[in-house]
């Protein structure tokens, strides 16, 4: 019988050491989440909100999230009733002292770079010190705003013609039917997006994780510029300075990891926004989930921390056709295995 109990406590320790091993990083990952439709519709619990959006892969992986309300706006009740406390507590904690990053979706890109502008100032304001922020992860970024904001906002008000197709794609992408609370899609509408806290003081790495598939069949993708991931535009995702109809986020690299010209390529970006890698066949959501869904490619395979670390992609050149056909691709090892969270997560330095 002790022989029993010294294998299962001996069994317990290598289980908690393997789980503990295997999930640490050198840095503490805060989530800050995107838009999420269904609190216009119904209020809901925050917390349980925030919990599962993030449920199908980073949940288990992160330290703590940044919750808030799609009914609210960013620079009003976010700000003040959900995103301070939260920066309060970390920096009376001294949580961010390893540094922390920063790890967004959509519009969780917004809210962090309206964190970015004011944290120093509102800290200190406190009495406290300003959180040790060494990069923010964006996937799917909502930075530059979405045009189906600037849509759902303007049928909302009257100033746009309710058709059947458009119907099709609100429904597509909210759905459910429009509400008179609008909360955070003012603040999405691109325009608005890319004035709020548009040039933050601090240097801190913004790296860029992009889609170019839809979850929407398509549907939503003709009142979107450029190449888009079923919700933002790749003049968001990929971080760039302007609206635009932009086909990739590098010059030399496509979304499929075709090395050529990219004529059409987001020209210049917000300052210290980086694009790293691009996924054909990921779209808004499944970018987040813990399938993979086609080979990865990388617009940059390296870029350092604001600590000075490297976050680094290991890449490989395929050779497809022959002759005058011959094409070279670039893609990201194991990503034809591994889904672009996973990838992302394994980049975090240990």
């Amino acid at each position: 019988m002790n022989i029993i109990k010294i294998s299962a406590a001996f069994v317990a320790l290598c289980l908690a050491f393997y789980s503990t091993t295997t999930y640490s990083k050198a840095y503490k990952i805060v989530l800050i989440h995107g838009f999420q439709p269904q609190q216009l519709i119904s209020d809901g619990d925050v917390s349980q909100s925030g919990q599962k959006y993030w449920s199908g892969y980073w949940d288990n992986l992160s330290d703590a999230r940044i919750d808030w309300p799609s009914y609210e706006r960013i620079e009003g009740k976010i700000a003040t009733d959900y995103v301070w406390p939260k920066l309060k507590e970390f920096s009376e904690s001294n949580f961010c002292s390893p540094g922390c990053i920063f790890v967004t979706h959509s519009t969780g890109d917004l809210v962090a770079r309206y964190i970015i502008e004011n944290q120093e100032t509102w800290l200190g304001n406190a009495g406290l010190a300003p959180l040790n922020i060494v990069a923010t992860f964006d996937i799917a970024g909502a930075g530059g705003g979405s045009e189906l904001a600037d849509l759902a906002v303007s049928v909302a008000q009257g100033t746009e013609s309710w058709t059947f197709i458009i119907e099709a794609v609100l429904e597509a992408w909210l759905g459910g039917d429009l509400s008179d609370e609008m909360g955070v899609l003012h603040d999405l509408k691109v325009n608005n997006a890319r004035q709020l806290a548009p040039l933050p003081d601090a240097r801190i790495p913004r790296l860029r994780f992009i889609g170019d598939s839809s979850e929407y069949l398509g549907v939503t993708s003709p009142f979107i510029h450029g190449h888009d991931d079923g919700v933002v535009g790749s003049h968001s995702s990929c971080g760039g300075n302007r609206q635009g109809s932009f086909g990739s986020c590098s010059a030399q690299i496509a979304f499929n990891g075709k090395i050529s010209n990219q004529n059409n390529a987001v020209s210049g970006f917000m300052p210290y926004h980086y694009p790293m890698l691009m996924g054909e066949d990921y779209s808004h959501g499944s970018l987040l989930e813990p399938e993979q869904e086609g080979k990865v490619t990388a617009a940059s395979n390296q870029k350092n921390l604001l600590s000075g670390e490297s976050v680094h992609f290991d890449t490989y050149t395929e050779t497809s056709g022959w002759w005058l056909w011959k094409s070279n691709y670039l893609y990201v090892q194991n990503s034809n295995n591994d889904s672009m969270s996973t990838l992302i997560y394994d980049a975090i330095p240990n």
